[in-house]
């Protein structure tokens, strides 16, 4: 085994002060009584890629948005149930230990228990409103158990990823957008606010799980990270089929062929840049990344994601990490 390191006390408690300051409640400081608004957007194009399909009217671009919504809201809460057993996991490290690393955790695991509660409400808002149909194919608990049969490095990976690109999200695209659902503006509002110390937390644990692995182990655990971001993949391009049947069903619309196929491949695009390549790319990502894994092994995880990247899974694309690093 290789070294541990030092238990990061202040950083912990600085993401203990920061859970306590942006504590809200979902419906006092989200919901407040409000209903979602079928009239507007929920995903900005800069999200969804709706704005590349020329060929859909306004009414059925404003449709295609709220189904991607609803998709990312439930892909949320999807994730959250692993993320919250794997936080309750790495909890029992502190338990006889640092008493701020442990409080740190407790609070995240109470958030993201709150968070899939806030997700559930929200599907079933959104179902009250929009057409029947929408099927959400993936199960969280099988998805949960799945996951937590690889190691908690690579759990870990991902779980990293995917808590840095909500906030980018956010930040970058629904935040800016003026014609978006305020509704679901404040649910991803009030979503970042408690996400932004999660990921830090991610890190820590991250990068002291990586301290006490041997050179086998991290080997090992590469191999997990990939096979995890595969397994995104899957769900991901089942869910991009489901949600363009429903789309096509419910609003009975008939495209040509050459229109229907592009409306599959720019959802499932879509989806593997929201949930898979946005988080590759992000740069603090591929700076922790590269602090812990060799060139052989960065080589591995590039070749898998270029062959997410690449549309159609058919055309050399470039690759999302920067073999050199981040710059």
């Amino acid at each position: 085994m290789t070294n541990t390191i030092p238990i990061q006390t202040e950083q912990y408690a600085s993401c203990v002060d920061a859970s306590k300051r942006v504590r809200w409640d979902i419906d006092e400081d989200i919901i407040r009584g409000r209903e979602f608004d079928t009239g507007q957007k929920f995903l900005p194009d800069s999200i969804s890629g709706i704005h590349q399909l020329e060929f859909l009217s306004e009414d059925e671009a404003k449709f295609l948005s709220q189904i991607q919504g609803r998709t990312y809201a439930n892909m949320f809460g999807l994730v959250e149930r692993f993320i919250n057993c794997k936080i309750l996991e790495l909890s029992k490290f502190h338990w006889t230990g640092d008493q701020t690393a442990l409080e740190a955790l407790v609070r995240f695991s109470d958030e993201e228990l709150k968070h899939q509660e806030l997700f559930r409400r929200i599907e079933g808002m959104i179902a009250s409103k929009i057409s029947p149909g929408y099927r959400f194919l993936a199960d969280p608990n099988d998805v949960a158990g799945a996951v937590l049969s690889k190691s908690t490095w690579a759990v870990l990976g991902v779980t990293f990823m995917i808590e840095l690109f909500t906030q980018t999200h956010y930040l970058r695209s629904i935040q800016p957008d003026q014609q978006l659902s305020p509704l679901f503006k404040d649910v991803f509002l009030y979503h970042w606010k408690e996400e932004s110390q999660h990921a830090r937390i991610d890190e820590l644990e991250w990068v002291r799980e990586n301290a006490g692995l041997s050179a086998d182990e991290r080997n090992q655990a590469v191999d997990d990270l990939i096979a995890l971001v595969g397994a995104v993949d899957a769900i991901v391009r089942a869910q991009a089929a489901a949600d363009v049947e429903y789309f096509l069903k419910a609003r009975g619309t008939a495209l040509f062929e050459e229109n229907l196929n592009l409306l599959h491949r720019q959802v499932l695009r879509a989806y593997r840049w929201q949930y898979i390549l946005s988080g590759v790319e992000e740069r603090r990502f591929q700076k922790v990344l590269r602090t812990m894994i060799t060139e052989d092994q960065l080589q591995r995880i590039q070749g898998a994601l270029a062959l997410i990247a690449a549309i159609d899974g058919a055309h050399e694309v470039t690759p999302p990490l920067d073999a050199a690093g981040p710059k």
